[in-house]
């Protein structure tokens, strides 16, 4: 009776602690970590198994590690030929083993070049020089989660001038040789390369066709609207052959991916789409729940748009204030069942250029409707 009493009563705090207990990520805050030095950072990467370690690489202004989750931070890159960093790959079965593609690993006007592929051994404090040395601009390396001497590369090539040293190189041996795996032409750069986590055979790769001239605000190439020069491919043999994945994706000009961890059939991409007049479209976000297959039979939402761009996303956020559905907190944002945001007047558009994007609603094949929760991230207006 005693036992019981004491677990009736212990029962009772627990209940009470567990309503009084505060949400605690409403303390959370954005902040600056450093480290402090200008220009513009896109690499970054963690250590598997080590929380506190983060690396970060600028777009000309070296390689930076912290040790302490952001608290202090030490340059590794100081003696190498290059400070212009692309790409950051720390291998998972090995966090001692760190892959590195140089120059800045996005197209834009004012850019940083690099000369190839680095890799480390003993955490960042020695580098050996791998080659690619042409391809000048890196996107993207990514390494066999179980294997730390297979790694892929999407490189970017020669930002004002058309080279063979692009596309998608694959190594089996560390660095010490690459093959060319996926490449279009002398155009057509590789921006994104993803190995699936649950399957090192199936990878998934982003080919855009990209050009800058030597004056600011013209680019991505003679032949952009041709709608077979991107896209995004995948592979089930570990990079020999790939597919180049279309059903209810756009003509796609520039695209970036990202694999779920917890379910790595779930993938999203953000992707520019072709203009017939040329250069970029409407960037559109998608998801698909089945490796990217999307069969004509399969579920109306595999590859669903998420996001529309700036100007509907503000024009939902602003109308669903107006209507008492959104407080500022919560964040969430109606769409209709055709899954586009809805338009609204101009003068409701908000300057500021973040926006919180919630739910999107979607129609099924058996006529039915679901409601995806996608997820509450700060998405950078375009």
């Amino acid at each position: 009776m005693r036992i019981s009493s004491v677990i009736l009563g212990f029962a009772a705090v627990w209940s009470t602690a567990m309503a009084q207990s505060p949400d605690v990520r409403s303390a959370l805050r954005w902040r600056s970590i450093g480290p402090a030095r200008a220009g513009r950072a896109r690499a970054s990467s963690g250590a598997s198994g080590h929380p506190t370690v983060l690396y970060i690489g600028f777009d000309n202004g070296g390689l930076w590690r912290s040790s302490d989750y952001g608290s202090n931070w030490e340059p590794l890159f100081d003696r190498e030929a290059t400070g212009s960093i692309g790409a950051i790959a720390v291998a998972p079965s090995n966090p001692n083993i760190i892959y590195v593609g140089t120059g800045a690993g996005i197209i834009r006007p004012d850019l940083a070049t690099g000369n190839g592929v680095y890799k480390s051994t003993d955490a960042g404090r020695t580098w050996t020089h791998l080659g690619l040395d042409s391809t000048l601009m890196i996107a993207m390396v990514d390494v066999d989660p179980t294997n730390p001497d297979r790694l892929f590369v999407a490189a970017l090539g020669h930002p004002y001038g058309p080279n063979a040293e692009r596309g998608i190189y694959r190594s089996t041996d560390g660095g010490r040789t690459f093959e060319r795996v996926l490449y279009k032409d002398e155009y057509t750069s590789g921006n994104d390369v993803r190995i699936d986590p649950s399957n090192p055979s199936t990878v998934y790769a982003a080919l855009w066709q990209q050009q800058q001239t030597f004056w600011e605000a013209n680019t991505f190439g003679p032949d952009s609207t041709d709608p077979g020069a991107g896209g995004v491919y995948k592979s089930i043999d570990g990079g020999t052959t790939w597919t180049h994945l279309t059903e209810g994706l756009p003509n796609v000009l520039e695209a970036n991916i990202a694999i779920a961890p917890s379910n790595p059939r779930v993938l999203y991409a953000m992707a520019a789409s072709v203009n017939p007049a040329g250069g970029s479209g409407p960037v559109q976000f998608y998801k698909s729940s089945d490796g990217g297959a999307h069969v004509a039979t399969a579920d109306a939402c595999q590859w669903p748009p998420v996001q529309r761009r700036r100007r509907a996303l503000d024009a939902a956020y602003a109308r669903a204030q107006r209507a008492g559905r959104l407080d500022g907190h919560d964040g969430r944002a109606a769409t209709d069942t055709h899954r586009r945001w809805r338009r609204a007047d101009d003068r409701h558009r908000s300057e500021r250029r973040e926006r919180r994007v919630q739910r999107v609603d979607c129609d099924v094949a058996d006529g039915g409707r679901r409601r995806e929760l996608v997820g509450r991230a700060w998405l950078t207006g375009w």
